[in-house]
């Protein structure tokens, strides 16, 4: 898929950027060493392969300039923050993040190298898979997906973004609301319904977020797109650069019932 926001290096970078992260090692002296993974939006990513053998995945924010929503600003460093935390897990398969750059003299953004998983996405599977293992997969993203909120924070909000941090979840989650309102005023995007008429919703039931008081980790891309399957079973769970610090049932009914035919309600598996 092609983004504005996707931010696309040569080979002779990513082998800089490589070399940097795996303490010299070049990349692998053939021309399938670096091949870019399409299927998301937001952020470039590759597949590379090193002279030593290994297969790892590189990860690059948007490029300095690129158009972003505010939640969306600094979202790299709460993926790596969230995947670090949840990797402490080990029912969260959550890849190994190798190396971590910030620096931006090699390459123009931050950047990760992480763990290839040996699998495919549930996306690409899932039209192949018996119902029954269907089921099971379903039963164990719900599982993982409880683990991943059982990590409890000290704030609600964006790890990146302290302008969308708040010590309540109904300041945070307002706060949330009204940035992304904001940024479609500011394209001039029309709904349905008028600004004011959802501000309106929203405040009138705001007073209903007071019974959270727990920030609890979320995922919030729980989509088969992120979930790698692999002879029945769940493998990997990547992309978590939306995740934040919230309630759980953000998680629930995501776009809705994980997009594509996931049949079994979430609330229901992680309680």
């Amino acid at each position: 898929m092609d983004s504005k926001t996707k931010n696309r290096k040569t080979r002779e970078q990513i082998a800089a950027m490589a070399a940097r992260a795996f303490n010299g090692v070049p990349l692998a002296n053939d021309d399938t060493a670096v091949r870019e993974l399409k299927d998301g939006w937001f952020n470039a990513a590759f597949e590379v392969r090193l002279a030593d053998g290994r297969e790892v995945v590189l990860k690059i924010a948007p490029p300095p300039g690129a158009e972003v929503m505010q939640y969306e600003k600094n979202i790299m460093a709460s993926e790596v923050a969230a995947m670090r935390l949840a990797r402490q897990n080990p029912a969260i398969p959550v890849p190994e993040i190798y190396f971590h750059d910030q620096a931006k003299d090699l390459c123009d953004a931050e950047y990760f190298f992480m763990e290839k998983v040996d699998a495919d996405t549930l996306k690409h599977v899932k039209s192949t898979l018996p119902p029954e293992t269907l089921s099971e997969v379903e039963q164990q993203i719900g599982e993982i997906i409880r683990e991943v909120n059982t990590f409890a924070g000290t704030y609600f909000g964006y790890e990146g973004n302290p302008e969308l941090r708040a010590p309540t979840w109904r300041e945070a989650f307002l706060k949330i609301f009204e940035s992304v309102l904001k940024d479609a005023e500011r394209k001039k995007v029309e709904f349905d319904f008028g600004y004011d008429e959802f501000r309106g919703v929203i405040l009138k039931h705001l007073a209903a977020l007071n019974e959270v008081t727990t920030p609890c980790l979320i995922h919030w891309d729980a989509w088969s797109a992120n979930f790698f399957v692999k002879e029945g079973q769940v493998v990997g769970l990547i992309d978590f650069e939306r995740s934040l610090w919230a309630e759980p049932l953000m998680e629930a009914q995501f776009r809705p019932l994980f997009g594509e035919g996931i049949t079994r309600p979430l609330a229901k598996v992680v309680g």
